[in-house]
């Protein structure tokens, strides 16, 4: 998660020190995820960090959510920017927006922040509005999974699923391999390009993945009996 603190701080300097193949990525996850996004007039990036995902969105409205102080640094003009843990959106309006991202978030939050978070998501989706996550896998990263201290959840792509369910979500699509874990999974020698990413994100093999995808949507509730649901 991108929410420890100051960009200049140790963990920073250590887990996300910028690299200009980032932003290569970036394209291709966000051209992989055009088919939701397209429709989206509003778009939260939740644990925003470098704003690497949330600068490429071309909705209408989007927001950055971060604890780091130097959130606005990051942010591309037009992209609202919040500074806030994951769990106090109270700035966001209930049901007012489309899709919710995160990046590697989930995983360092503790049980109750956990929790909160996901409240929060819950009210500011409007109801059909997706949450779509991408998360270090346990059973294909489990060798590295604990080499970033600040790992408090352990997720697979079985345990996510159900998280997800008992949190009144519904599937949509879920990739238990995705991407490498960070940029050092790959071989050296391997060079980062806009295609070979576009083909690695829709192959079926994915070589040193151990970063998974899903998709999900909120549940629309039934009308409570007695109400009327104009």
């Amino acid at each position: 998660m991108k929410t420890q603190g100051s960009m200049d701080d140790p963990y920073y300097k250590s887990r996300y020190t910028p690299n200009p193949d980032r932003a290569v990525v970036w394209r291709e996850i966000v051209r992989f995820l055009e088919p939701y996004l397209s429709n989206a007039k509003a778009v939260l990036d939740l644990g925003a960090g470098y704003c690497d995902f949330i600068n490429l969105v071309r909705s209408p409205v989007r927001i950055a959510v971060d604890i780091s102080p130097e959130l606005t640094r990051f942010a591309e003009p037009g992209v609202r920017t919040i500074r806030a843990f994951t769990s106090e959106l109270s700035e966001v309006a209930d049901a007012s927006l489309d899709i919710v991202f995160s990046s590697n978030v989930l995983e360092h939050l503790t049980d109750v922040q956990l929790v909160g978070t996901m409240e929060e998501i819950k009210r500011v989706l409007k109801p059909g509005g997706m949450f779509i996550t991408m998360q270090p896998n346990f059973r294909y990263a489990y060798k590295v999974y604990f080499d970033d201290p600040t790992h408090k959840q352990v997720f697979s792509h079985v345990g996510l699923e159900a998280f997800l369910v008992s949190h009144d979500f519904d599937i949509v699509k879920k990739m238990p391999k995705y991407l490498p874990v960070s940029m050092d999974s790959r071989p050296g020698l391997i060079p980062i390009s806009g295609l070979l990413v576009r083909l690695y994100l829709h192959s079926p093999w994915k070589p040193f993945a151990g970063q998974m995808l899903f998709i999900a949507r909120k549940q629309q509730k039934p009308a409570q009996p007695g109400k009327s649901s104009s």
